[in-house]
């Protein structure tokens, strides 16, 4: 295969960033309609970076229609009539105003997500749930694995309404707000950013384990308002 990518700086949000290079490829026609993507071992080790970030690139070209994985068998480009219409580009989101208008059209949905998932779902998500909390709280220093947990976490609470169609919007626009998580670290003081994250993130799970909706929204609107307070984001409680 011809695609040639190269490592990453460091300072990157990588699986954003891998995601517009792979999306380059698929749009410039290096990838064809229906061709395979390289596999994650090809990709993990020509950016640089481990499997799992990997992973949430592929994720993230999934939720933009650009990428369809079959199990067991790899991610494809999709059929060009196949694609979605809606994108947004990370770099629209270095406008402020932008950057707001997309987290507060993201808060209503988490909210609702959060509320369906105590009612619908299984124990198999609460066993996700589990394992992105004790990567996010295993992680040092909430490293970019760390990121990758925190969105993976939301991505459960989607699925776990049992609606396709949370998933897609849900992980569409978390991905896009996924550099909130950086500038979180840039603005404040990186022990109280992961304390108070790994705490709202604890509060919406049990919310959720519960089977309370009331109490999952709750959580989530409590947690999507603390992450804003600290992006200094002008949101008010409701």
């Amino acid at each position: 295969m011809s695609v040639d990518f190269g490592q990453l700086r460091r300072n990157e949000h990588l699986p954003s960033r891998i995601a517009a290079q792979i999306a380059r490829e698929i749009t410039d026609g290096r990838i064809l309609p229906g061709g395979k993507l390289p596999t994650e071992h090809f990709l993990a080790s020509s950016f640089g970076v481990s499997r799992s970030v990997v992973r949430e690139a592929i994720a993230q070209l999934r939720n933009e229609g650009l990428v369809e994985t079959r199990q067991g068998v790899g991610a494809f480009a999709t059929e060009i009539k196949a694609r979605q219409s809606i994108r947004i580009e990370q770099s629209d989101l270095h406008d402020r105003a932008t950057f707001r208008d997309l987290f507060q059209l993201r808060m209503p949905l988490e909210i609702e997500a959060a509320g369906l998932a105590a009612i619908h779902h299984v124990e198999a998500d609460l066993a996700k749930l589990d394992t992105a909390l004790a990567a996010m709280t295993g992680t040092d220093k909430w490293t970019d694995q760390g990121i990758v947990a925190d969105l993976a976490f939301h991505r459960v609470i989607a699925a776990a309404t049992g609606n396709e169609y949370f998933a897609l919007f849900v992980g569409f626009i978390a991905e896009r707000i996924s550099l909130a998580i950086s500038a979180a670290r840039a603005t404040a003081v990186l022990e109280e950013i992961v304390e108070l994250t790994i705490a709202e993130h604890v509060a919406v799970r049990d919310a959720v384990a519960s089977r309370n909706p009331q109490s999952a929204r709750d959580a989530m609107r409590q947690h999507l308002l603390g992450a804003a307070s600290r992006l200094d984001l002008p949101f008010e409680a409701s």
